[in-house]
């Protein structure tokens, strides 16, 4: 909103300093600052608020070390999470964009099903919550939206390298002199594209097309049905995930400030002609307005970390933990990055695991032996290590440093391959 005001009176009336809401990196700076000052301002009185309703969270007992101590702390602060990422999109985003309005029907479609959930835990005192088969569909709904979106929106497009050949070609030039300028030369016209980036290897581009070519000429009438399943994966996955990894004060919410913070990154350089073409990655024409909605997401994950931490004031809840994870999937998707979050996720992906494996190994040894056995203490993944005795505060804080490490190392993939 205040983008278009203020480009409105540049053209006007030439108001000084109007112009520089038309450079994103201040936009984004603005951005964070906006979302880490709605947290900081208004988490104090939110959580006196959820404290006077007595909106607080119902402990299981786990046997775990300070688990009753939480007992009765505030929950569902995810509604603060969305509005400090929501409010500064609405007011520094370019708002006619396809990738901001993807990104906001995200983070409210997801808010809200988590919503349903934490209000049916809190207010309905049903300690399941919403049934799981609810939260798939929902996120099932949402992955097939985007994935329709992102094959068949005339604005979501990528610029591909020309080929060599194509190059001369068109400049009429001589092959040895410019031979590396040609390799990273954009072709002129954005094109509709179902290609992603594949981390670590050199030609570093996958068409999903090129799944079902043995289907011949009906490969193309169905590579949407391929790339829509791939998405709607993609999104669950990474949405479960995040909600798993939030079960000890401020893991979730630091680990997907350190995602936030990498993707920052990715969508920058990819939505940069410059370093897209220094890079030799696909360039994707207006894409560089996400680094407004995912600074805005930094921010608010950061501040609420202010409250998160241990012991915490609040718990963000389904509301924010569901919203968060499919916020990183899209985000992925939209930046073609997907292929990377198995890397940048890598939190998500082994607190999932240890939930799969100690299911699966607990049915397949209660079939064959009687009884259930385990192969983790407990899942997922960060109570086991409570349950080895080891304090809370630790074992958010070594997560934290392999995060990081995940983080540096998906970054790297720009050159390493």
């Amino acid at each position: 909103m205040l983008y278009y005001l203020f480009n409105w009176l540049d053209k006007a009336f030439n108001f000084p300093g109007a112009g520089v809401f038309q450079y994103i990196s201040f936009r984004a700076a603005m951005s964070v600052i906006t979302s880490l000052v709605i947290m900081l301002i208004l988490g104090k009185p939110f959580i006196k608020w959820l404290h006077k309703k007595q909106i607080g969270e119902t402990v299981r007992d786990l046997n775990l070390e300070g688990q009753k101590e939480k007992e009765g702390t505030p929950t569902m602060g995810g509604i603060l999470i969305l509005a400090a990422i929501v409010i500064p999109t609405l007011l520094f985003a370019k708002l006619d964009n396809i990738y901001i309005l993807i990104m906001l029907g995200t983070t409210l479609w997801l808010g809200l099903i988590g919503f349903l959930d934490d209000y049916i835990k809190v207010f309905r005192k049903h300690k399941e919550g919403l049934r799981g088969k609810y939260k798939i569909i929902g996120q099932v709904t949402l992955g097939l939206v985007v994935g329709l979106l992102i094959m068949y929106h005339p604005d979501i497009t990528i610029k591909e390298t020309a080929s060599v050949e194509t190059y001369i070609a068109s400049h009429n030039v001589n092959i040895d002199g410019n031979y590396q300028r040609a390799k990273s030369e954009f072709a002129k016209d954005p094109v509709k594209s179902t290609k992603t980036t594949i981390p670590f290897v050199k030609s570093n581009e996958l068409d999903y097309a090129k799944i079902i070519t043995w289907m011949g000429d009906w490969a193309k009438n169905w590579v949407w049905l391929v790339y829509v399943l791939i998405v709607i994966l993609v999104v669950t996955a990474t949405s479960n995930g995040a909600n798993l990894t939030d079960g000890i004060d401020g893991l979730a919410t630091g680990t997907s400030a350190i995602i936030g913070a990498t993707l920052a990154i990715l969508a920058w350089v990819s939505g940069n002609i410059i370093f897209a073409n220094y890079l030799n990655i696909m360039f994707l024409p207006n894409i560089g307005e996400l680094a407004i909605f995912i600074t805005a997401f930094v921010g608010a994950t950061l501040g609420f970390l202010w409250y998160n931490t241990h012991p915490a004031e609040i718990f963000m809840g389904d509301t924010g933990s569901l919203a968060i994870g499919g916020i990183i999937a899209v985000f992925a998707l939209l930046i073609r990055k997907e292929l990377l979050l198995p890397v940048l996720c890598g939190i998500f992906l082994i607190e999932s695991l240890s939930v799969i494996i100690q299911r699966t190994h607990f049915k397949r040894t209660r079939i064959k032996y009687g009884e259930g056995r385990r192969v983790f203490l407990m899942a997922p993944l960060h109570h086991h290590y409570q349950k080895k005795g080891i304090k809370e505060e630790k074992i958010v804080t070594r997560f934290y440093l392999i995060g990081i490490l995940l983080a540096i190392i998906s970054i790297v993939t720009l050159k390493l391959r």
